[in-house]
């Protein structure tokens, strides 16, 4: 599904957020020479298409910056940048500069649960009602989108199987229209942030405070489909913040830190950039006309404010060199450098594809694809892309990982999310001459 870019000053929320990889990460992240370059990945030291496109775009200066990390199996990552943090400014960005990645938080919050699985303290088909007890008798609508009184029980339980996969019958304020996406707004039910800046036509209204009071307001609003009859992208990954925190008894923040990030050595992912980061922070850009316009400067940005709640769907800031960290992680079925962080069964559960049978993805976004824990799963490879033009993946038959930061909105007023997954796609095709 194509969605326009900025064709007038009125920028609003959906289409800054409903854009891009957090709808389509590209139908090609995965497939086409993956399985055929065993000997390639001995001996590559250049990426000449995924150079080019960063050329394209960062030499244009159409974005400010890019930077791309490629690394094969434990080895240290390439990295190919170009920019500066901000257009006309004098800091080169690189792979310790920090870019919001929205959607990208996903497979983390994904991962996050996937430890709780396999712990044994969640199951993947066991009711939510069971550890939000809120969730036990949902309503749905009649009718998508239609009225929110005109309503009808769910037929079956939702479960964390369907959080995880977009199946739950949830809506999403970027997605639906009409009466729900009104009341989201109204009850606070917002899991993303733009700016502090007043900007024509961004939606200001204010997310409620607490994951455990967004859980709460959310089970009471009632559903946009049966749960798992259908693929449709929601809150479902915000909502298994707050099973994370009751099942471990942790705030899902600390969880993040303690199980994933302090083990994977990632010093630089966060809801809320410290201060002492704000130098390395990457300032984003509205697309207007076809040129770039700071929507959220790093020195005023709004994340450097924390958080109504940690957003588990799209809250966090992460660094190129620390995203790497994550997939080298996931790549080494949860070992990095030595060191488990998640046991090779969560791993390999979490990347495979986990969408109920009852789930149609037919008319969606992923259709003729599979759906792991937050992320798209095609042909061995896993990952899912963010809302201001990140995008990243690990290819287990290439042994492969991939990762491009940059900072516009909205996502696809350049085709990046898909231009990134063919560049590599070139390049690997290129090494083993198909």
């Amino acid at each position: 599904m194509a969605y326009r870019s900025f064709e007038s000053p009125q920028l609003s929320r959906r289409a800054l957020l409903r854009s891009g990889a957090w709808l389509t990460a590209g139908a090609t992240l995965a497939g086409g020479p993956f399985s055929s370059i065993a000997l390639a990945r001995e001996t590559t030291t250049a990426w000449p298409a995924v150079t080019s496109l960063i050329e394209q775009y960062a030499g244009a200066r159409k974005v400010a910056n890019m930077v791309a990390t490629l690394g094969w199996g434990e080895k240290a990552a390439q990295v190919i940048s170009q920019g500066t943090l901000a257009i006309g400014g004098e800091a080169k960005a690189g792979p310790d500069s920090l870019y919001r990645i929205y959607s990208m938080t996903k497979p983390i919050t994904g991962m996050a649960a996937m430890i709780l699985v396999d712990e044994g303290k969640i199951g993947l088909d066991q009711p939510l009602a069971d550890v939000l007890p809120a969730y036990a008798n949902m309503m749905v609508q009649k009718t998508y989108d239609g009225s929110v009184t005109d309503l009808v029980p769910a037929e079956r339980p939702i479960t964390m199987r369907m959080l995880l996969t977009h199946t739950a019958g949830l809506g999403y304020g970027i997605v639906q229209q009409g009466p729900i996406k009104d009341l989201y707004e109204e009850q606070g039910l917002i899991p993303g942030q733009v700016s502090r800046l007043p900007i024509p036509g961004l939606g200001r209204a204010k997310p409620v405070r607490g994951l455990d009071v967004f859980a709460d307001r959310l089970a009471k609003a009632p559903l946009v489909l049966q749960p798992g009859t259908k693929w449709s992208y929601s809150v479902g990954l915000d909502l298994m913040g707050r099973v994370i925190e009751v099942a471990s008894g942790q705030s899902f923040d600390d969880f993040l830190k303690d199980r994933i990030f302090d083990p994977a050595g990632m010093t630089s992912t966060w809801f809320t950039v410290p201060e002492s980061e704000v130098g390395r922070l990457t300032t984003n850009y509205g697309i207007y006309n076809g040129a770039p316009l700071p929507m959220d400067p790093a020195s005023s940005s709004i994340y450097l404010d924390v958080p109504a709640f940690p957003m588990g769907g799209a809250g966090l800031v992460s660094s190129p060199r620390d995203y790497d960290r994550f997939l080298k992680m996931l790549l080494g079925f949860g070992v990095i450098e030595g060191k488990r962080v998640m046991s090779e069964a969560a791993v390999r559960v979490g990347t495979s594809n986990l969408l109920p049978e009852t789930a149609t993805t037919k008319g969606t976004w992923v259709e003729g694809q599979g759906f792991g824990a937050g992320g798209r799963v095609n042909d061995g490879a896993y990952g899912w892309g963010g809302a201001a033009g990140t995008v990243a993946f690990v290819s287990y038959k290439a042994q492969l990982r991939a990762n491009m930061m940059t900072q516009y909105m909205p996502s696809d007023a350049y085709p990046l999310h898909a231009a990134f997954p063919e560049a590599v796609l070139a390049d690997l095709a290129a090494m083993t001459g198909l």
